[in-house]
């Protein structure tokens, strides 16, 4: 193998040659001492990473926001989506989640406010003043508002109030909005996801819809499973994205039904042929006609042998036709019998079946 040759490198100059303020091109600069501050954020920011949804990371934001503050402080964020809303709290009542506000957030700048929530009343209609005041924010005195944006998109922002007398010192001011800006890439790329998620989700259901609307008794059926699918995850504390992938297999279990009743789990199966995120999903559609024990098919699967996902599928879709009666009449023979008794427990805790009756 033939090489080429090195340029002949010239001698290191001598060290007493070098003049004052001089380096050697391999010698380095002293590196710049590390804040204390920017080293709890990068830490925090390395715990946000670990649960990297949009609520938890905006919780975990508002808290270290709280935290560099300090004093009587509570907070929530703002995601602007077409109207803006609630998305995380921190100290106010998880009811606050979710309500659309308008506010003084628009602007891309820090704000420091010494009115506390005047402006957040005044740009409110009078309906939403009451949840306001259960919140407590009559009590507010001072609100510093941290805008989000990313790449110059605006996501929203933190708004953090404060109910004491204690002000805001212009260190801790500019330490919380570094902060902000530290955040912002990681929410804008969450953000980003969760809108292909929802696009994803919506483009689902609408074809679904399509397949359903050709049987008038079939309108809804995969809304309904998927609820029920939901509520079975959630009790078995599935994640967030398994949770995501269990609602896309019951939302298409019957897909395959365009092509006819018979072997309509194979085909809705092939619909996601090559989908990679969605390969447990996969599995559901393909085995949600799978029993319990073993008389089922495409595979002739038995127990737990057949997929969770499939096996949900099953005692859902079984819910959904016969209520609890087809739980009780199919759990232990085409149905898991856990998870019969889970959902029924489920739907009661909820108040969707009427309590049990009080033996004699």
């Amino acid at each position: 193998m033939f090489r080429r040759p090195r340029p002949p490198q010239p001698p290191p100059p001598d060290s007493g040659e070098l003049l004052a303020g001089q380096r050697t091109s391999g010698s380095r600069s002293a590196p710049a001492p590390v804040r204390a501050e920017d080293q709890e954020a990068t830490h925090v920011l390395s715990e946000l990473l670990a649960r990297p949804t949009l609520e938890g990371v905006l919780e975990g934001a508002l808290a270290h926001a709280v935290t560099m503050l300090g004093g009587d402080m509570r907070g929530y964020a703002v995601i602007r989506r077409g109207q803006d809303e609630v998305a995380a709290v921190h100290g106010y009542p998880r009811a606050l989640i979710g309500v659309p506000l308008s506010g003084p957030w628009s602007q891309m700048r820090t704000r420091v406010l010494p009115t506390g929530a005047t402006d957040l009343y005044e740009s409110n209609p009078p309906e939403l003043h009451a949840t306001l005041d259960t919140c407590g924010m009559k009590n507010v005195t001072l609100t510093v508002v941290l805008p989000i944006s990313d790449r110059g998109r605006n996501l929203g922002a933190l708004v953090l109030d404060r109910c004491g007398p204690e002000g805001i010192t212009p260190g801790a001011q500019e330490a919380v909005t570094r902060w902000a800006t530290a955040v912002a890439p990681l929410l804008g790329l969450l953000e980003s996801r969760e809108q292909w998620r929802l696009a994803a989700q919506r483009i689902t259901r609408a074809v679904v819809e399509a397949v359903e609307s050709r049987e008038f008794d079939s309108v809804g059926h995969s809304a309904a499973v998927a609820d029920h699918a939901l509520r079975l995850g959630r009790a078995l504390n599935l994640s967030g994205r398994e949770l995501d992938e269990l609602w896309f297999a019951a939302t298409m279990h019957d897909l395959g039904k365009v092509h006819g009743e018979e072997g309509h789990a194979l085909v809705g199966a092939n619909f996601l042929h090559g989908v990679g995120l969605l390969s447990e999903a996969q599995k559901a559609v393909r085995h949600h006609h799978e029993r319990w024990d073993g008389q089922g098919g495409p595979g002739g699967l038995i127990g737990e042998d057949i997929p969770l996902y499939a096996r949900i599928l099953a005692a859902s879709d079984a819910c959904v036709h016969g209520g609890v009666a087809a739980l009780h009449a199919g759990s232990g023979s085409s149905l898991d019998p856990r998870l019969c008794a889970l959902l029924e427990k489920e739907l009661r805790r909820t108040q969707t079946l009427a309590p049990e009756p009080p033996s004699a």
